[in-house]
């Protein structure tokens, strides 16, 4: 059987490390053996180290209307949304995402009131996945955060859309520490490839069904006064 062609979409990984270029990033190493194999059956992929641009803090599309003089997400943004895949990945600090995760999550909130052309939330018709490293456990909690926003603003989320690496509880090597095992690790490499699959299978799903079906998600529709059968239970007989 042949591996299918996904020529044609388009994919980003917001690596949400710490550390700015041209320091390793950990992260970059798991981020690259799921890019890889999707630029192998032709997905268009982009990387973005968020710690290298300066974005702001806040819940608004662009900060520099809010105080901020500087705020490069007005200028990540389009490129996420034309984009049919959105890989989060980062690291676990404390147990928990990083601050920088957490900071992309909340700029990506403050693009979800927006609607597509069918009167949708913009994210709409997109597929999302996270990627989690460290030396301490927390891939699942930090998974369940991160699909969990994903999904909350729009996002669709495959089977098996997280994968991740830890090394031993405490002060250790890192996944691209040489000895450290990570790269090796048939657990982390099997779950990064069935995602990695999985992104792309749902993500030509949605491209060639033309989205997510509008009918009884329309927020403009609601708002124009459609219930899409919602009955309000304390006028039920």
């Amino acid at each position: 059987m042949d591996a299918p062609d996904f020529t044609g979409l388009r994919a980003m990984f917001i690596n949400c490390t710490l550390k700015k270029s041209p320091e390793v990033s950990n992260t970059q190493g798991l981020i690259d053996a799921s890019a890889h194999i999707m630029r192998e059956h032709g997905v268009e992929v982009e990387v973005l180290r968020a710690v290298d641009h300066d974005i702001a803090t806040g819940v608004y599309p662009d900060m520099r209307e809010h105080g901020w003089e500087t705020d490069a997400w007005p200028e990540i943004y389009p490129r996420l949304l034309a984009s049919d895949i959105l890989v989060l990945a980062g690291p676990i600090w404390l147990g928990d995402n990083s601050s920088v995760m957490k900071r992309i999550i909340e700029r990506l909130y403050a693009l979800s009131g927006m609607l597509n052309d069918k009167g949708q939330y913009l994210y709409y018709g997109r597929v999302g996945g996270c990627l989690i490293t460290g030396n301490e456990d927390g891939i699942k909690h930090c998974a369940q955060n991160v699909l969990y926003s994903m999904q909350h603003i729009g996002y669709t989320i495959p089977p098996n859309a997280d994968a991740g690496w830890i090394g031993e509880a405490g002060p250790g090597p890192s996944y691209l520490d040489p000895g450290s095992g990570g790269p090796d690790n048939d657990f982390t490499n099997r779950n990064t490839t069935f995602m990695t699959w999985n992104l792309m299978h749902l993500a030509q799903l949605l491209k060639d069904a033309g989205g997510v079906p509008s009918y009884g998600n329309s927020r403009k529709e609601w708002d124009a006064g459609a219930r899409f059968d919602f009955e309000n239970p304390e006028y039920r007989s």
